[in-house]
């Protein structure tokens, strides 16, 4: 969806001759393009072949193993309670915390940089709860920092290097992330009714390496890929590919596919007179799921507005919460704190903490930070989800009397 750029040396036409200077280099183009050469793409301008390979070997992942989630239980996984080795980096660092056919959730706390990697599988959101660094990309490169989404389309070329430890969660889809259709005009600009508009993406910052020669041409290089594997847990496999040259050799491109970010803090909530639904919030979806984030906003102000959610069933979706910042303080009894996840199973009714109900009536203002994905297929648990699972947050509506001391949050208690 992202709008169209061109960056670099690019050729007045495409599919045509190519050269660093007038007789000189013949560059290779590749087209990187989704759905076949039936949507958005782009063309990238190589100085060595991009399809080169040398030597391969397997990729062993980190246990991509899933447990369904049964007996029915919404569940309480914290993600600071995770440990990570020093050294770790954020592409084979990430523990699987919740997983289905069309989705996979990994954390990870990483402080090296990773190698660099490829998902053949599909498109990658990842939020970035605390920390900065640098996406390189065979596009370019994207600075970050905290509550960013940084959206990697699949099969781009790319590594992570952190300045410092790095919290990112992590959303794999198995399908393209984009923006919701409904914020999209038939010809693919953001709407006005939209949260965000094309001002707040940020693409590659322009091909950092375009200069340095030496780093594109001397020497082997590695590329883990992530792909799909018939016969292996969840389908998954991991391939590593020896290149002759390094990938990043892309002089130009253009065209409307490429890695972008988006801060949260540029998200424009909707709010209403009522309590709003969670489609207001929505910030990307991919193929049977949604991604929303809940930001500081003001409320409710009918007069006689509960700000807190309504208690709802999802009948169609599991509903994953994770709490990125705000005041938790008043969530005595649940447990939910900063870097908690919920997970609230299609087939179960919930809701706000006991007490938060009446005790959020006249609340103006919901000071919270969180990041939201519903799948419409049931979510199972992840090595990462069943170590840090509390086992106890099913019984958490049900402690006390009716008036016991309970949430005033905003959609977080939902």
């Amino acid at each position: 969806m992202p709008h169209y750029r061109s960056v670099g040396h690019v050729p007045p036409k495409r599919h045509t001759q190519h050269r660093l200077a007038e007789g000189g280099e013949l560059l290779f183009e590749e087209l990187m393009g989704e759905e076949g050469f039936s949507s958005d793409s782009s063309l990238l301008y190589h100085r060595f072949l991009p399809s080169a390979v040398s030597a391969s070997r397997i990729w062993e992942l980190p246990d991509q193993g899933l447990t369904p989630n049964h007996p029915l239980l919404p569940r309480h996984l914290s993600t600071h309670a995770l440990s990570f080795a020093p050294a770790t980096d954020a592409v084979t660092g990430r523990r699987l915390l919740l997983g289905n056919a069309d989705v996979r959730i990994s954390y990870v706390v990483a402080d090296a940089a990773s190698p660099l990697y490829r998902n053949g599988i599909g498109d990658e959101c990842l939020f970035v709860e605390d920390g900065e660094g640098l996406l390189e990309t065979v596009f370019g490169d994207l600075e970050f920092g905290p509550g960013d989404y940084l959206v990697v389309p699949r099969a781009t070329t790319h590594r992570i290097v952190p300045r410092g430890p790095v919290r990112i969660y992590a959303i794999e889809g198995n399908s393209h992330i984009t923006p919701p259709k409904r914020y999209l005009s038939r010809f693919g600009q953001l709407l006005e009714h939209a949260p965000y508009c094309e001002r707040d993406l940020r693409g590659p910052a322009g091909l950092g390496l375009i200069d340095q020669r030496a780093h594109t041409s001397e020497g082997e290089v590695e590329v883990y890929i992530k792909h799909r594997v018939n016969g292996l847990p969840n389908g998954i496999g991991g391939t590593i590919h020896t290149l002759p040259h390094h990938p990043f050799d892309v002089v130009g491109w253009d065209g409307c596919l490429y890695p972008f970010a988006f801060n949260v803090a540029d998200f424009m909530p909707i709010t209403g007179k009522v309590h709003q639904p969670p489609p207001v919030h929505q910030v990307f979806e991919g193929l049977n799921f949604v991604i929303c984030n809940f930001v500081p906003r003001k409320v409710d102000y009918h007069p006689l507005s509960i700000p807190v959610p309504y208690y709802h069933s999802n009948v169609d979706s599991d509903e994953v919460m994770f709490y990125v910042a705000g005041d938790y303080e008043a969530r005595k009894g649940s447990g939910i704190a900063q870097g908690s996840i919920t997970l609230h199973p299609g087939g179960h009714p919930h809701g706000p903490q006991p007490g938060a109900y009446e005790r959020s009536i006249g609340a103006e203002f919901f000071d919270e930070l969180a990041v939201m994905v519903d799948t419409f297929r049931p979510l199972d648990l992840g090595e990462a989800g069943r170590e840090v699972d509390d086992g106890i947050y099913a019984a958490s509506w049900s402690r006390g009397d009716r008036r016991s001391e309970g949430a005033v949050a905003g959609e977080g208690a939902g």
